[in-house]
């Protein structure tokens, strides 16, 4: 063996035992972290707070003036851009074309019904507010006619550009009477803090994961000890969190667009790229690979997050009592985020997914409540290397049983296999060829029976 084939075998030695000990290093599970679980986030330094525990009824009320301004803001439409020549669609953001009719619409048709039929329509269920480490915590809390059957707690989580209103018709679904199941849910979905009617934290670092101490803490306001927790986009993350950092208290977590953000799923997504076949049933590829068309649609779609994650007070600046902006803002993500190929469309594809009077509700939410700026914040704290390396959530063993139903058009997709490293008990992993991002929204009967059939596997395992 000459010299240089010694130097090769001994080079190639030393990196395979680099790299199986940098293996080992990233699959040895680190603990649960002890978390701060009275961290005050109101406004001043806290000193003499004192927390109302109370829970109080709330009324979705709006006056005649706020009214009447919106409507005079959505007739002093500006001279927008005409699209290009030969691209009449989405490609270069929200279609002015489709927005002017989307104004129209909002203008002559949703705002002359809205005492009448949306501000009811949003009361339809119960509203309240509880005050939770100095802030205002709102949420709707729907209990079921039960009769003889088993009552299970079901917090439900939305994530950005969404809200409570997601969730609309998925509660009666999840609430009414059925012979389909031998127990029922007690709904709570609160407004995350910083979005719709929930204050937003006066401080730095309110990130997901303390979000996650905030609805723990909100469950056991109302009187659950023990509950399931179903989360999309940032509700997924802290569904995530919520039964890393307290499975005592979680049953399970049923999530819509599951990731794990690592080093170690990042290695076996790589890994598996090469043979995809080899680690995902041949149906199912496409969702996942090839990772060019993936990267290259985070290119494409990833802008926002950016600014977001750097910048949120400029942009939700721009976007602050200004209804044009906010619809272009926010129904743009509604389009690209439900199918990549309403992108190549004049309209956008938008109600090919969801009614117009849905997608204006959610806005009304942000417009009305003022809280586009501090809804935005999340993705600043998130993105902080406070709040990625607190903890290594990706080692930390998230051991409760947990499922993930994966959408054909949704945003984020990762593979089972990446998943598990740090899903220990993922009990269910389902595919839908239908549904994107906003799954529980556009498709809520779906996301329905996968939610009751990881509950019917925990509840009766």
């Amino acid at each position: 063996m000459g010299l240089g084939t010694q130097f090769l075998c001994l080079f190639v030695g030393c990196v395979s035992l680099a790299g199986y000990s940098y293996y080992g290093e990233l699959t040895t599970p680190l603990p649960v972290p002890t978390l701060q679980l009275d961290e005050y986030w109101g406004s001043g330094d806290g000193a003499t707070y004192q927390e109302d525990t109370s829970i109080r009824s709330f009324n979705i009320s709006v006056d005649t003036q706020t009214i009447q301004k919106l409507l005079q803001q959505l007739k002093d439409l500006p001279h927008l851009a005409q699209p290009l020549e030969n691209a009449d669609s989405f490609e270069y953001g929200f279609n002015t074309n489709r927005l002017r009719e989307i104004v129209h619409f909002w203008r002559e048709r949703y705002l002359p019904k809205w005492a009448t039929e949306r501000e009811p329509y949003l009361n339809r269920y119960p509203h309240y507010k509880t005050q939770i480490q100095g802030l205002d915590i709102h949420y709707i809390h729907v209990r079921p006619d039960a009769g003889k059957r088993t009552v299970l707690p079901l917090l439900l989580l939305h994530g950005w550009p969404g809200s409570v209103r997601e969730f609309y018709d998925i509660i009666p679904l999840l609430t009414e009477p059925s012979t389909e199941r031998e127990f029922t849910f007690e709904v709570i979905v609160p407004s995350l803090p910083g979005f719709g009617w929930s204050q937003g934290s006066a401080k730095v670092g309110f990130g997901g994961q303390k979000m996650a101490v905030v609805m723990k803490k909100l469950m056991e306001r109302i009187g659950h000890k023990r509950f399931f927790v179903h989360g999309g986009d940032w509700g997924a993350l802290i569904t995530d969190m919520m039964g890393t950092y307290f499975p005592d208290s979680v049953m399970g977590i049923h999530q819509s667009g599951c990731g794990v953000i690592g080093t170690l799923a990042t290695w076996k997504t790589m890994i598996a790229s090469v043979a995809p076949s080899l680690f995902v049933e041949k149906r199912h590829v496409p969702y996942y690979f090839p990772l060019g068309s993936y990267f290259r649609e985070i290119l494409l779609e990833s802008g926002y997050m950016h600014l977001q994650a750097t910048k949120p007070d400029t942009i939700g600046t721009a976007l602050l009592g200004n209804p044009i902006g906010l619809a272009a803002y926010i129904l743009e993500k509604f389009s690209t985020q439900t199918d990549r190929a309403f992108r190549k469309l004049p309209d956008g594809g938008l109600e090919r997914a969801f009614s117009l009077d849905a997608l204006l509700d959610n806005l009304m939410i942000y417009y009305l409540t003022d809280s586009i700026t501090t809804s935005q914040r999340l993705y600043a704290e998130a993105f902080s290397k406070r709040e990625l390396f607190a903890g290594e959530l990706e080692r930390i063993p998230n051991l409760v049983p947990a499922a993930c139903a994966k959408f054909r058009h949704d945003v984020l997709q990762t593979i089972d296999w990446a998943l598990r490293g740090h899903y220990h008990n993922l009990v269910q992993s389902n595919h839908f060829d239908d549904g994107g991002h906003f799954s529980v929204m556009q498709v809520p009967k779906v996301v329905y029976r996968d939610i009751l059939e990881f509950v019917e596997k925990v509840f009766k395992g």
